[in-house]
Protein backbone atom coordinates (compact mmCIF):
# COMPACT_ATOMS: atom_id res chain seq x y z
CA UNK A 1 0.00 0.00 0.00
CA UNK A 2 0.97 3.49 -0.05
CA UNK A 3 1.13 6.50 2.11
CA UNK A 4 -2.07 8.74 1.94
CA UNK A 5 -1.56 11.96 0.86
CA UNK A 6 -0.34 14.81 3.49
CA UNK A 7 -3.59 16.40 4.55
CA UNK A 8 -4.54 13.00 5.83
CA UNK A 9 -1.97 11.84 7.58
CA UNK A 10 -1.84 15.65 9.18
CA UNK A 11 -5.49 15.14 9.99
CA UNK A 12 -4.82 11.48 11.77
CA UNK A 13 -1.79 13.07 14.00
CA UNK A 14 -4.66 16.18 14.73
CA UNK A 15 -5.76 14.04 16.90
CA UNK A 16 -3.00 13.58 19.22
CA UNK A 17 -3.15 16.75 19.21
CA UNK A 18 -6.89 17.42 20.95
CA UNK A 19 -6.34 14.52 23.14
CA UNK A 20 -3.18 14.60 24.29
CA UNK A 21 -4.34 18.41 26.57
CA UNK A 22 -6.46 15.23 28.54
CA UNK A 23 -3.08 13.42 29.02
CA UNK A 24 -1.22 16.41 30.17
CA UNK A 25 -3.52 18.97 31.82
CA UNK A 26 -5.73 15.81 33.48
CA UNK A 27 -4.06 12.89 34.46
CA UNK A 28 -0.30 14.20 34.41
CA UNK A 29 -0.11 18.09 35.98
CA UNK A 30 -3.00 20.30 37.18
CA UNK A 31 -6.20 17.50 37.93
CA UNK A 32 -3.54 15.16 40.26
CA UNK A 33 -1.70 18.76 41.80
CA UNK A 34 -5.38 19.96 42.75
CA UNK A 35 -6.85 16.73 44.06
CA UNK A 36 -3.92 16.38 46.00
CA UNK A 37 -4.27 20.15 47.54
CA UNK A 38 -7.91 19.44 48.19
CA UNK A 39 -7.87 16.04 50.25
CA UNK A 40 -5.07 16.95 51.90
CA UNK A 41 -5.56 18.19 55.07
CA UNK A 42 -3.47 19.63 58.10
CA UNK A 43 -4.01 18.24 61.83
CA UNK A 44 -2.10 19.56 64.69
CA UNK A 45 0.92 20.30 62.26
CA UNK A 46 0.05 16.51 61.20
CA UNK A 47 -0.24 16.27 57.05
CA UNK A 48 -2.88 13.69 56.55
CA UNK A 49 -4.14 12.62 52.61
CA UNK A 50 -6.69 10.34 53.97
CA UNK A 51 -10.04 10.87 52.22
CA UNK A 52 -13.49 8.78 52.56
CA UNK A 53 -15.32 7.46 49.67
CA UNK A 54 -17.78 5.25 49.26
CA UNK A 55 -18.16 4.34 52.53
CA UNK A 56 -14.33 3.58 53.36
CA UNK A 57 -11.79 5.61 53.78
CA UNK A 58 -8.42 5.77 51.66
CA UNK A 59 -5.21 7.14 50.97
CA UNK A 60 -5.67 10.18 48.42
CA UNK A 61 -3.35 8.98 46.11
CA UNK A 62 -4.46 5.12 46.19
CA UNK A 63 -7.85 6.05 45.79
CA UNK A 64 -6.73 7.84 42.49
CA UNK A 65 -4.63 5.01 41.32
CA UNK A 66 -7.88 2.48 42.20
CA UNK A 67 -10.04 4.60 40.26
CA UNK A 68 -7.85 5.12 37.29
CA UNK A 69 -7.42 1.27 37.08
CA UNK A 70 -11.07 0.82 36.95
CA UNK A 71 -11.53 3.14 33.89
CA UNK A 72 -8.55 1.22 32.28
CA UNK A 73 -10.40 -2.21 33.67
CA UNK A 74 -13.45 -1.17 31.52
CA UNK A 75 -11.86 -0.32 28.16
CA UNK A 76 -9.81 -3.57 28.30
CA UNK A 77 -13.19 -5.37 28.46
CA UNK A 78 -15.02 -3.34 26.25
CA UNK A 79 -12.80 -2.41 23.71
CA UNK A 80 -12.22 -5.97 21.84
CA UNK A 81 -16.16 -5.87 21.63
CA UNK A 82 -16.25 -2.35 20.00
CA UNK A 83 -13.32 -3.07 17.79
CA UNK A 84 -14.47 -5.80 16.20
CA UNK A 85 -17.93 -4.03 15.65
CA UNK A 86 -16.05 -1.40 14.07
CA UNK A 87 -14.37 -3.67 11.52
CA UNK A 88 -17.41 -5.38 10.90
CA UNK A 89 -19.53 -2.41 9.92
CA UNK A 90 -16.30 -0.28 8.77
CA UNK A 91 -17.50 2.78 11.09
CA UNK A 92 -14.24 2.90 12.81
CA UNK A 93 -14.55 6.82 12.77
CA UNK A 94 -18.35 6.61 14.32
CA UNK A 95 -16.59 5.00 17.38
CA UNK A 96 -14.07 7.46 17.60
CA UNK A 97 -16.03 10.39 17.60
CA UNK A 98 -18.37 8.69 20.20
CA UNK A 99 -15.80 8.50 22.58
CA UNK A 100 -13.92 11.69 21.80
CA UNK A 101 -17.19 13.53 23.04
CA UNK A 102 -17.84 11.16 25.84
CA UNK A 103 -14.32 11.75 27.30
CA UNK A 104 -14.44 15.80 26.38
CA UNK A 105 -17.75 16.88 27.89
CA UNK A 106 -16.11 14.54 31.21
CA UNK A 107 -13.46 17.03 31.36
CA UNK A 108 -15.80 19.48 30.61
CA UNK A 109 -17.92 18.62 33.55
CA UNK A 110 -14.86 18.77 36.29
CA UNK A 111 -15.14 22.30 36.16
CA UNK A 112 -18.42 21.32 39.42
CA UNK A 113 -15.24 19.23 41.26
CA UNK A 114 -14.60 21.19 44.51
CA UNK A 115 -13.58 19.38 47.57
CA UNK A 116 -17.49 18.87 48.56
CA UNK A 117 -17.87 17.32 45.40
CA UNK A 118 -15.15 14.56 45.33
CA UNK A 119 -16.89 11.50 44.14
CA UNK A 120 -18.11 14.03 41.20
CA UNK A 121 -14.49 14.09 40.41
CA UNK A 122 -13.88 10.66 40.81
CA UNK A 123 -16.39 9.32 38.48
CA UNK A 124 -15.79 11.95 36.39
CA UNK A 125 -12.05 11.61 35.84
CA UNK A 126 -13.00 7.78 35.48
CA UNK A 127 -15.00 8.47 32.22
CA UNK A 128 -12.71 11.02 30.99
CA UNK A 129 -10.10 8.35 31.16
CA UNK A 130 -12.83 6.07 28.95
CA UNK A 131 -13.54 8.19 26.79
CA UNK A 132 -9.47 9.00 26.10
CA UNK A 133 -8.56 5.50 26.11
CA UNK A 134 -11.41 3.83 24.29
CA UNK A 135 -11.16 6.62 21.17
CA UNK A 136 -7.12 5.71 21.22
CA UNK A 137 -8.27 2.04 20.07
CA UNK A 138 -10.05 3.50 16.93
CA UNK A 139 -7.35 6.09 16.37
CA UNK A 140 -4.46 3.35 16.74
CA UNK A 141 -5.70 1.07 14.49
CA UNK A 142 -5.94 3.83 11.68
CA UNK A 143 -2.03 3.59 11.34
CA UNK A 144 -1.48 0.92 9.64
CA UNK A 145 -4.30 1.82 6.68
CA UNK A 146 -2.62 5.43 5.90
CA UNK A 147 0.94 4.59 6.22
CA UNK A 148 3.11 1.93 4.85
CA UNK A 149 5.77 0.00 6.49
CA UNK A 150 8.50 1.95 5.88
CA UNK A 151 6.80 5.44 6.81
CA UNK A 152 5.10 4.07 10.20
CA UNK A 153 8.23 4.99 12.61
CA UNK A 154 7.88 8.33 11.06
CA UNK A 155 4.00 8.53 10.82
CA UNK A 156 3.71 7.06 14.40
CA UNK A 157 6.30 9.97 16.23
CA UNK A 158 4.12 12.55 14.08
CA UNK A 159 1.06 11.84 15.73
CA UNK A 160 2.63 11.89 19.27
CA UNK A 161 5.24 15.12 18.50
CA UNK A 162 1.55 16.79 17.41
CA UNK A 163 0.65 15.84 20.76
CA UNK A 164 2.88 17.08 22.66
CA UNK A 165 2.78 20.03 20.82
CA UNK A 166 -0.56 20.67 21.42
CA UNK A 167 -0.79 19.61 24.77
CA UNK A 168 2.24 22.09 26.09
CA UNK A 169 0.41 24.94 24.14
CA UNK A 170 -2.86 24.46 26.21
CA UNK A 171 -0.62 23.62 29.24
CA UNK A 172 0.82 26.96 29.14
CA UNK A 173 -2.95 29.03 28.92
CA UNK A 174 -4.09 26.82 31.51
CA UNK A 175 -0.67 27.47 33.39
CA UNK A 176 -0.85 31.09 33.48
CA UNK A 177 -4.54 31.13 34.89
CA UNK A 178 -3.07 28.83 37.83
CA UNK A 179 -0.26 30.78 38.36
CA UNK A 180 -1.33 34.19 38.30
CA UNK A 181 -5.12 34.31 39.35
CA UNK A 182 -4.67 37.86 40.46
CA UNK A 183 -3.72 38.98 36.59
CA UNK A 184 -6.99 38.03 35.79
CA UNK A 185 -8.66 39.12 38.80
CA UNK A 186 -9.48 35.20 39.78
CA UNK A 187 -9.87 35.26 44.02
CA UNK A 188 -11.19 31.95 44.31
CA UNK A 189 -8.46 29.68 44.59
CA UNK A 190 -10.30 26.54 42.79
CA UNK A 191 -11.70 28.49 40.18
CA UNK A 192 -8.31 28.69 37.75
CA UNK A 193 -7.77 24.70 37.52
CA UNK A 194 -11.59 24.16 37.19
CA UNK A 195 -11.50 26.45 33.91
CA UNK A 196 -8.22 24.27 32.91
CA UNK A 197 -10.65 21.17 33.10
CA UNK A 198 -12.96 23.34 30.72
CA UNK A 199 -10.57 24.38 28.32
CA UNK A 200 -9.33 20.89 27.93
CA UNK A 201 -12.75 19.48 27.51
CA UNK A 202 -13.46 22.24 24.42
CA UNK A 203 -9.88 22.04 22.88
CA UNK A 204 -10.62 17.81 23.16
CA UNK A 205 -13.67 17.95 20.96
CA UNK A 206 -12.86 21.00 18.88
CA UNK A 207 -9.55 19.86 17.12
CA UNK A 208 -10.61 16.41 16.73
CA UNK A 209 -13.32 18.15 13.94
CA UNK A 210 -10.42 18.36 11.79
CA UNK A 211 -9.71 14.53 11.92
CA UNK A 212 -13.06 13.85 11.55
CA UNK A 213 -13.02 16.10 8.47
CA UNK A 214 -10.34 14.12 6.66
CA UNK A 215 -10.20 10.58 7.94
CA UNK A 216 -11.65 7.61 6.20
CA UNK A 217 -14.87 6.46 7.37
CA UNK A 218 -13.10 2.85 7.22
CA UNK A 219 -13.83 -0.20 4.86
CA UNK A 220 -16.02 -3.03 6.25
CA UNK A 221 -14.12 -6.22 6.36
CA UNK A 222 -16.49 -8.70 6.21
CA UNK A 223 -18.62 -9.19 2.97
CA UNK A 224 -21.75 -10.84 4.89
CA UNK A 225 -23.76 -8.43 6.52
CA UNK A 226 -26.52 -10.16 7.64
CA UNK A 227 -25.28 -12.04 10.79
CA UNK A 228 -25.02 -10.30 13.68
CA UNK A 229 -22.70 -8.18 14.76
CA UNK A 230 -22.35 -8.77 17.65
CA UNK A 231 -21.74 -12.21 17.64
CA UNK A 232 -19.52 -11.70 14.41
CA UNK A 233 -17.57 -9.45 16.77
CA UNK A 234 -16.49 -12.38 19.17
CA UNK A 235 -15.86 -14.50 16.29
CA UNK A 236 -13.50 -11.86 14.52
CA UNK A 237 -11.83 -11.66 18.44
CA UNK A 238 -11.37 -15.06 18.65
CA UNK A 239 -9.95 -15.58 14.82
CA UNK A 240 -7.33 -12.38 15.65
CA UNK A 241 -6.44 -14.17 18.71
CA UNK A 242 -5.29 -17.70 17.09
CA UNK A 243 -3.50 -15.64 14.54
CA UNK A 244 -1.53 -14.04 17.13
CA UNK A 245 -0.93 -17.12 18.63
CA UNK A 246 0.90 -18.68 15.42
CA UNK A 247 2.82 -15.68 15.29
CA UNK A 248 5.65 -16.28 17.42
CA UNK A 249 7.98 -12.87 17.26
CA UNK A 250 4.18 -11.17 17.66
CA UNK A 251 3.00 -13.36 20.33
CA UNK A 252 6.92 -12.75 22.38
CA UNK A 253 6.43 -8.89 21.67
CA UNK A 254 2.75 -8.77 22.81
CA UNK A 255 3.85 -9.84 26.41
CA UNK A 256 7.32 -7.85 26.49
CA UNK A 257 4.90 -4.65 25.89
CA UNK A 258 2.91 -5.97 28.14
CA UNK A 259 4.94 -6.29 31.24
CA UNK A 260 7.15 -2.81 30.35
CA UNK A 261 3.78 -0.82 30.27
CA UNK A 262 2.82 -2.01 33.49
CA UNK A 263 6.05 0.35 34.40
CA UNK A 264 5.47 2.98 31.99
CA UNK A 265 2.02 3.60 32.03
CA UNK A 266 2.16 3.88 36.13
CA UNK A 267 5.09 6.52 36.08
CA UNK A 268 2.88 8.28 33.46
CA UNK A 269 0.18 8.53 36.20
CA UNK A 270 1.56 8.43 38.93
CA UNK A 271 4.44 10.84 39.21
CA UNK A 272 2.88 13.99 39.76
CA UNK A 273 1.70 12.76 42.89
CA UNK A 274 4.51 10.88 43.93
CA UNK A 275 6.21 14.40 43.29
CA UNK A 276 4.29 15.97 45.34
CA UNK A 277 3.34 14.23 48.33
CA UNK A 278 7.03 12.20 48.42
CA UNK A 279 9.35 14.97 47.36
CA UNK A 280 7.36 17.36 48.41
CA UNK A 281 7.45 19.72 45.41
CA UNK A 282 5.06 22.95 45.22
CA UNK A 283 2.94 22.81 42.57
CA UNK A 284 4.39 25.73 40.85
CA UNK A 285 7.36 23.84 40.57
CA UNK A 286 5.78 20.49 39.69
CA UNK A 287 3.61 21.98 37.00
CA UNK A 288 6.66 23.27 35.28
CA UNK A 289 8.54 20.33 36.01
CA UNK A 290 5.42 18.47 33.93
CA UNK A 291 6.10 20.89 31.02
CA UNK A 292 9.65 20.27 30.63
CA UNK A 293 8.92 16.71 30.13
CA UNK A 294 6.39 17.15 27.71
CA UNK A 295 8.49 19.23 25.80
CA UNK A 296 11.75 16.95 25.61
CA UNK A 297 9.47 14.01 24.71
CA UNK A 298 9.02 16.00 21.47
CA UNK A 299 12.12 15.21 20.83
CA UNK A 300 12.71 11.74 22.25
CA UNK A 301 9.86 10.62 20.02
CA UNK A 302 11.86 11.27 17.04
CA UNK A 303 14.96 10.46 18.16
CA UNK A 304 13.88 7.30 19.14
CA UNK A 305 12.66 7.02 15.27
CA UNK A 306 15.61 7.63 13.90
CA UNK A 307 17.61 5.46 15.89
CA UNK A 308 15.81 2.58 15.33
CA UNK A 309 16.33 3.15 11.49
CA UNK A 310 19.90 2.32 11.79
CA UNK A 311 19.61 -0.09 14.59
CA UNK A 312 16.64 -1.85 14.07
CA UNK A 313 13.21 -1.21 16.78
CA UNK A 314 13.84 -4.62 19.25
CA UNK A 315 17.53 -3.33 20.15
CA UNK A 316 16.25 0.44 21.02
CA UNK A 317 13.30 -0.59 22.77
CA UNK A 318 15.63 -2.62 24.84
CA UNK A 319 18.11 0.26 25.33
CA UNK A 320 15.11 2.73 26.42
CA UNK A 321 13.73 -0.32 28.67
CA UNK A 322 16.86 -0.36 30.30
CA UNK A 323 16.72 3.63 30.60
CA UNK A 324 13.19 3.30 32.42
CA UNK A 325 14.87 0.91 35.29
CA UNK A 326 17.83 3.22 35.44
CA UNK A 327 14.99 6.03 35.96
CA UNK A 328 12.73 4.19 38.60
CA UNK A 329 16.08 2.99 40.76
CA UNK A 330 16.80 6.80 40.53
CA UNK A 331 12.98 7.63 41.67
CA UNK A 332 13.67 5.52 44.73
CA UNK A 333 16.53 7.27 46.11
CA UNK A 334 15.74 10.97 45.51
CA UNK A 335 15.23 13.16 47.95
CA UNK A 336 15.64 17.18 46.48
CA UNK A 337 14.51 19.00 43.79
CA UNK A 338 17.54 19.01 41.59
CA UNK A 339 17.21 15.48 41.48
CA UNK A 340 13.55 15.22 40.63
CA UNK A 341 14.51 17.43 37.60
CA UNK A 342 16.90 15.53 36.64
CA UNK A 343 14.57 12.22 36.86
CA UNK A 344 12.05 14.02 34.97
CA UNK A 345 13.87 15.31 32.02
CA UNK A 346 14.96 10.89 31.73
CA UNK A 347 11.44 10.36 31.70
CA UNK A 348 10.66 12.75 29.19
CA UNK A 349 13.48 11.55 26.77
CA UNK A 350 12.25 7.92 26.98
CA UNK A 351 8.36 8.52 27.01
CA UNK A 352 7.40 9.74 23.69
CA UNK A 353 10.03 7.39 22.02
CA UNK A 354 8.83 4.22 23.76
CA UNK A 355 5.26 4.86 23.17
CA UNK A 356 5.69 6.00 19.74
CA UNK A 357 8.01 2.97 18.61
CA UNK A 358 5.70 0.70 20.84
CA UNK A 359 2.99 1.43 18.32
CA UNK A 360 5.10 1.53 15.12
CA UNK A 361 6.93 -1.95 16.11
CA UNK A 362 3.40 -3.76 16.57
CA UNK A 363 1.66 -2.25 13.27
CA UNK A 364 5.51 -3.40 11.51
CA UNK A 365 4.78 -6.74 12.43
CA UNK A 366 1.05 -7.50 12.35
CA UNK A 367 0.03 -9.24 9.25
CA UNK A 368 -1.64 -7.52 6.51
CA UNK A 369 -5.39 -7.50 7.29
CA UNK A 370 -8.24 -4.99 6.75
CA UNK A 371 -9.46 -6.14 10.45
CA UNK A 372 -6.81 -3.49 12.01
CA UNK A 373 -8.98 -2.37 14.57
CA UNK A 374 -9.63 -5.84 16.04
CA UNK A 375 -5.79 -6.05 15.87
CA UNK A 376 -5.03 -3.20 17.34
CA UNK A 377 -7.58 -3.85 20.63
CA UNK A 378 -5.47 -6.52 21.17
CA UNK A 379 -2.26 -4.15 21.17
CA UNK A 380 -4.66 -1.76 23.37
CA UNK A 381 -5.89 -4.22 25.83
CA UNK A 382 -2.54 -5.83 26.42
CA UNK A 383 -1.72 -2.21 27.57
CA UNK A 384 -5.04 -1.06 29.49
CA UNK A 385 -4.46 -4.48 31.53
CA UNK A 386 -0.87 -3.92 32.31
CA UNK A 387 -2.04 -0.39 33.28
CA UNK A 388 -4.88 -1.60 35.48
CA UNK A 389 -2.07 -4.16 37.19
CA UNK A 390 0.20 -1.41 37.48
CA UNK A 391 -1.83 1.12 38.85
CA UNK A 392 -3.33 -1.21 41.27
CA UNK A 393 -0.09 -2.63 42.58
CA UNK A 394 1.57 1.07 42.80
CA UNK A 395 -1.99 2.04 44.95
CA UNK A 396 -2.28 -1.21 47.16
CA UNK A 397 2.08 -1.43 48.23
CA UNK A 398 1.52 2.30 49.37
CA UNK A 399 -2.08 1.49 50.89
CA UNK A 400 -0.42 -1.60 52.81
CA UNK A 401 2.78 0.12 53.26
CA UNK A 402 2.48 3.75 53.78
CA UNK A 403 5.18 4.84 51.41
CA UNK A 404 4.64 5.36 47.83
CA UNK A 405 8.53 5.00 47.58
CA UNK A 406 7.94 1.10 48.21
CA UNK A 407 5.61 1.18 44.84
CA UNK A 408 8.27 1.80 43.05
CA UNK A 409 10.14 -1.45 43.56
CA UNK A 410 7.04 -3.07 41.70
CA UNK A 411 7.86 -1.08 38.90
CA UNK A 412 11.03 -2.25 38.38
CA UNK A 413 10.38 -5.77 38.57
CA UNK A 414 8.11 -5.04 35.46
CA UNK A 415 10.63 -3.33 33.52
CA UNK A 416 12.96 -6.35 34.13
CA UNK A 417 10.45 -8.85 33.06
CA UNK A 418 9.57 -6.51 30.04
CA UNK A 419 13.76 -6.28 28.95
CA UNK A 420 13.76 -10.06 29.73
CA UNK A 421 10.99 -10.68 27.34
CA UNK A 422 12.06 -8.48 24.47
CA UNK A 423 15.43 -10.01 24.17
CA UNK A 424 13.53 -13.25 23.81
CA UNK A 425 11.31 -11.78 21.04
CA UNK A 426 14.78 -10.33 19.16
CA UNK A 427 15.92 -13.74 18.75
CA UNK A 428 13.28 -15.52 17.51
CA UNK A 429 12.94 -12.68 15.59
CA UNK A 430 16.47 -13.26 14.26
CA UNK A 431 15.92 -17.06 13.51
CA UNK A 432 12.76 -16.52 11.69
CA UNK A 433 14.61 -13.74 9.24
CA UNK A 434 17.48 -16.26 8.90
CA UNK A 435 14.81 -19.09 7.91
CA UNK A 436 13.44 -16.47 5.74
CA UNK A 437 16.61 -16.19 3.98
CA UNK A 438 17.47 -19.97 3.88
CA UNK A 439 14.11 -20.75 2.18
Amino acid sequence: MQTAEKKVINAWAMYDWANSAYNLVITTTIFPAYYDAITTTKIGGIVRHKVQFSGGTFESASLYNYAIAFAYLVIAVISPILSSIADYKGNKKKFLQFFCYSGSLACCALYWFTKEWLSLGIICCVLAAIGYCGSLVFYNSYLPEIASGPDQDRVSAKGFAYGYIGSVLLQLICFVFVLKPELFGIKDTTFAPRLSFLLVGLWWMGFAQITFAHLPKGTPAFENTNNNIFTNGFKELNKVWNKVKCMPVLKRYLLSFFFYSMGVQTVMLAATLFASQVIGLPTAKLIISLLIIQIVAIAGAYIMAKLSQRFGNFHVLMLVVFIWIAICLGAYFITTELEFYIIAVSVGLVMGGIQSLSRSTYSKIMPETNDTASFFSFYDVTEKIAIVIGMFSFGFVQQLTGNMRNSVIALIVFFIAGLVTLFITLQKDKREQLLNIAK
